[in-house]
């Protein structure tokens, strides 16, 4: 599977597709995707008026609130914020139950939230369970440490580590966010180790442009073709990336406590951490067992030229041009730059044109308002993340 690939709206854009080209009665297509003929034409129906936007999962939240807190109290807690801007909800709610107000911390901080009065990087909901894969090599998640403590570095070290065991796969000094640098790293790793079914990142560089449409990059693109799904952890929600971060971390605190060589050294001095904590550190997530005793390579080799991706019979396929155009219909329409060159399917529903990267919906083009737009990933709740910022799937 490919990039950007959608949750809650995936089923639904598939069952569209489904009912549009199919001789198949509703009856048949309802049962097959688990869902009511009523919601069936539902999602057809939300199609045809907006595209893409339409079959996405919609806000539930209530058009009133009549159990909202009260104006004055409200005032209150912003009041009470004020006098003490380093206090957080709990030790708010504590100083309004001393004037006999007794609201819960939650309620305080859903106030502080409307209000304004918190932070960007304090706005993170913890986890109720822990996000974890089955078996060693279901996923790697890769992460650039900061540049904090490296010295003259502009990033610190990159690690990728096996989410099922905590196994440390690479450890490296890359000393920059350059692809071919972090794609070299990689190569040695697959080697060594094999590949792994899916890859979790955030949304930085290599793995991620901001400027670009869909957030495509060279990195992305190469890891899709060695058919690794790739997801991309919430924005702000650094919690969707635990072991990868919970590493980080270790690796601070080793660095204060233990110091740092001359920069020359940096690399033997990585090499010797990612032994120690492979082989000989015991994890509490573990029972007390060492990485190492729970990894295994994988079993799937990497393949320097990997085969090109094969459509299914019969449907509209196209290859990119150098800038990541395609012609349709007489006219060329953006898809991806980054893309240039791969070939592309186009589902064609009424007016409109969906454009898959293997089985990944990337574009979409409207023919009769001539418009043309990215796909957006989309948000979903679940166990490791709770406020809705799980992953972002994208899947070669």
């Amino acid at each position: 599977m490919a990039w950007r690939t959608m949750e809650v709206a995936d089923q639904r854009i598939r069952f569209v597709i489904a009912a549009s080209g199919s001789s198949r009665s509703m009856v048949e297509l309802c049962a097959e995707f688990g869902i009511s003929r009523t919601t069936g034409y539902v999602w057809l129906g939300r199609y045809r008026s907006d595209g893409v936007a339409g079959v996405c999962e919609r806000s539930r939240r209530p058009l009133s609130s009549p159990t909202r807190t009260k104006a004055e109290i409200e005032d209150r807690i912003v009041a009470l914020r004020t006098e003490r801007p380093d206090w957080g909800a709990r030790k708010l709610a504590f100083l309004l139950g001393q004037e006999g107000v007794k609201k819960p911390p939650v309620t305080v901080h859903r106030v502080l939230l409307r209000r304004g009065l918190v932070r960007v990087e304090d706005r993170v909901q913890q986890a109720t369970r822990r996000f974890e894969r089955e078996r060693p090599n279901q996923m790697w998640q890769m992460d650039f440490k900061s540049q904090k403590g490296w010295t003259r570095k502009y990033v610190g070290p990159l690690a990728v580590i096996d989410d099922a065991s905590r196994y440390l796969i690479a450890l490296e000094g890359t000393w920059c966010t350059r692809w071919e640098a972090v794609r070299d790293r990689l190569i040695a790793a697959f080697d060594r180790c094999g590949l792994p079914e899916e890859m979790l990142m955030d949304h930085g560089a290599p793995w991620w442009n901001q400027q670009a449409s869909g957030g495509w990059t060279q990195l992305s693109v190469w890891l899709m073709k060695q058919d690794i799904q790739l997801h991309f952890s919430g924005i702000r929600h650094p919690q969707t990336q635990g072991k990868v971060e919970r590493f980080n971390g270790a690796l601070e605190m080793a660095r204060r406590r233990r110091g740092l060589p001359d920069p020359v050294r940096y690399q033997p001095w990585l090499d010797n951490f990612r032994h120690e904590y492979n082989h000989l550190r015991p994890h509490e997530a573990l029972e007390m067992r060492t990485p190492a005793s729970l990894w295994r390579p994988s079993p799937r080799p990497y393949q320097p030229q990997p085969p090109e991706w094969q459509y299914p019979l019969g449907t509209e396929i196209y290859r990119l041009e150098r800038n990541g155009q395609i012609k349709l219909d007489g006219k060329r329409w953006q898809v991806c730059g980054p893309l240039a060159g791969e070939q592309v399917q186009v589902t064609r529903i009424e007016q409109r044109a969906l454009v898959f990267y293997r089985r990944t919906l990337i574009r979409e083009i409207d023919f009769s308002s001539q418009t043309s737009k990215a796909v957006q990933p989309h948000r979903k709740k679940t166990a490791a993340d709770p406020a809705g910022d799980r992953p972002t799937r994208n899947s070669a």
